[in-house]
């Protein structure tokens, strides 16, 4: 059994899921893949579950009654992850914005290098970011900006979705008790994997624009995130953070 497992969430990827995990499955890390699908009307589901009988042990499936949030599919999938074992635990985008070949540095940066955390940043050697419009560019390193003004985080990409967990960190973090479920909830599993003292190391990557499918950014996420950052940063001084 591998000690490594990719979070997926899904949301209409017909055109990318396939090729995505079929690209991780060539990769020399024996890396395992949970796919969290909410309900997806275009049978992203389908295409996996027709996948599972080739990746037998390899590939598992969560399917959920309808879209419920990126924070919610991630905390499902955790929760799965450290019922199973696993020692390492990705987080992955379906639409290859992530390059899957960076999932060796992530894990490199964790196994061998002692990260309690390893994130994939887009911003922590400048601005390493294809294809993006320049108004989402700056919105997204704006961002990072305000949280960390805010937060105090000594985090470039604050917002990151491209991560890789020790298994010790989901076990000591309250994840049933994380407030932000869209976006922001990147956000926040970062402040508080920060204010327990873990080891969190960033790591360059380029992250490109989707080439296929329907993108679920909006302003409107953008603008639900900054509130939510106020309230988190609020609550904190109210929480006792256990130091590891």
């Amino acid at each position: 059994m591998s000690d490594k497992i990719i979070i997926i969430p899904t949301y209409n990827e017909k055109e990318n899921i396939a090729q995505i995990i079929r690209k991780v499955f060539t990769l020399e890390g024996n890396f395992n893949i949970l796919i969290i699908d909410d309900n997806s009307p275009d049978e992203t589901a389908s295409i996996v579950r027709e996948l599972i009988p080739e990746f037998k042990d390899k590939l598992y499936i969560v399917e959920r009654p309808g879209k419920l949030g990126l924070g919610t599919a991630y905390i499902t999938g955790f929760k799965w992850a450290l019922e199973h074992g696993y020692q390492y635990i990705f987080e992955m985008d379906a639409d290859f914005s992530h390059n899957p070949e960076d999932l060796l540095l992530l894990y490199d940066t964790c196994h061998n290098q002692g990260a309690d955390l390893a994130i994939g940043s887009r911003y922590v050697s400048g601005i390493n970011v294809i294809n993006w419009p320049l108004k989402r560019v700056l919105m997204s390193y704006f961002a990072s900006v305000f949280v960390r003004k805010v937060t105090g985080m000594p985090i470039m990409d604050t917002t990151a979705g491209f991560k890789c967990y020790r298994q010790r960190v989901l076990q000591t973090i309250d994840i049933e008790n994380v407030k932000m479920k869209g976006y922001g909830f990147q956000i926040e599993m970062k402040f508080k994997t920060w204010k327990h003292g873990f080891k969190i190391i960033e790591i360059p990557i380029i992250f490109t624009d989707r080439k296929a499918g329907i993108s679920k950014m909006s302003g409107g996420i953008f603008g639900e995130a900054f509130k939510g950052v106020i309230k988190m940063k609020i609550r904190s001084y109210f929480t006792k953070y256990t130091r590891i």
